[in-house]
């Protein structure tokens, strides 16, 4: 019932919306990000986080830091506000935030098949889990040789489950087969996700809309331009695409034929929220495409801020914190390795 949120959004969900908007007022600023990219070192870097709400996570660790000790305790402040909000949450809020972790699920899952399929330590792959996607059985995912006993072992108990019937298969998991794996369930969780905003009606289905659209368009871009020069067929290419999104379904059927980025650019080009995003980018170059996207998805996600009485913002906020990370992960990966110069080339400004 569109319009009507406000006269029972409050009831449930007020708190928690007030706990979000709290939260998003201690993002990193313009001028934050400015100072970090002065740094000389990973302890001047520590020294200024320690002035905002990382402060707390970052002043035991002791000299020398590592990159992977600032982006892990960053993670950590991440994941306790989430599992404060979702210890708060009634339904169908909580469902909506349990959902949010499903993507980090399956990059989970994929790195420790992955890994495994190189003979990698499986305590060493479960070090590098997103903590927001891990299960009680993760562990034994090593135990699998193929999608049917992937499924059939470990993943029939964890919320992925529905989303396997697709990629149940008897053949052995290799690179290919993985990655085509990942990009199925990606496919099965965002039209999952898309479907549960609908239901949820008004502000929320309109915003969220909006959000997983372009998130499924980007995916499509993705799963086109990494598979260009590869035995994947036009026709899987195609099946890997999801059912919804601007690009549904006549930008779908040209990105399935299209043979190099210039034509993916042309197809593109002919949709206008898009059109800002590739004129960035000189012809043949595809280095810059994941930046443009994530300065276009931060401008999206900062704007459903500016609408209340839905869930979006918990969508928003999560997003904008995991885009934080990537660019305290760029920065201190720069400053370790001597290579400032390179300092701007992947932070995506906020605010």
């Amino acid at each position: 019932m569109y319009g009507f949120e406000a006269m029972t959004f409050n009831i449930h969900g007020g708190y928690l919306e007030a706990i979000v908007r709290g939260h998003r007022s201690g993002l990193l600023t313009a001028s934050d990000y400015n100072n970090l990219c002065q740094c000389e070192t990973l302890d001047d870097i520590k020294m200024h986080l320690s002035a905002t709400e990382y402060g707390p996570y970052l002043q035991n660790e002791p000299s020398p830091l590592h990159t992977t000790t600032i982006v892990e305790k960053c993670t950590l402040k991440l994941v306790d506000e989430y599992k404060h909000m979702l210890c708060q949450a009634t339904e169908p809020m909580s469902t909506f935030l349990e959902y949010i972790t499903y993507g980090h699920m399956i990059d989970n899952v994929v790195l420790i098949v992955t890994g495994t399929l190189h003979e990698r330590d499986v305590q060493e792959l479960l070090e590098k889990c997103h903590p927001l996607g891990m299960f009680d059985s993760i562990a034994t995912l090593a135990v699998a040789q193929n999608m049917r006993e992937l499924y059939r072992l470990v993943l029939v108990d964890t919320p992925l489950a529905p989303y396997f019937s697709e990629c149940i298969t008897s053949e052995d998991l290799d690179d290919m087969n993985i990655e085509i794996m990942r990009n199925t369930l990606y496919k099965a969780y965002l039209e999952d996700f898309y479907r549960f905003c609908q239901k949820l009606g008004g502000a929320t289905s309109e915003i969220m809309s909006d959000l997983l659209a372009f998130e499924a368009d980007r995916r499509a871009v993705n799963i086109t331009i990494n598979s260009i020069g590869t035995e994947l067929t036009r026709e899987d290419r195609r099946k890997l695409y999801s059912s919804f999104g601007l690009l549904y379904p006549y930008g779908h059927e040209e990105l399935a034929i299209c043979e190099d980025i210039d034509q993916v650019r042309g197809v593109m080009e002919k949709y206008p929220p898009y059109q800002p995003i590739f004129s960035k980018l000189s012809y043949g170059e595809s280095q810059m495409l994941d930046k443009a996207f994530y300065e276009e998805e931060v401008k999206r996600l900062c704007l459903s801020f500016e609408q209340q009485f839905h869930y979006g913002v918990f969508f928003a906020y999560m997003r904008l914190r995991e885009q934080e990370i990537r660019n305290l992960m760029w920065i201190s990966e720069c400053v370790a390795q001597n290579q400032k110069s390179r300092v701007h080339d992947s932070v995506v400004f906020i605010f």
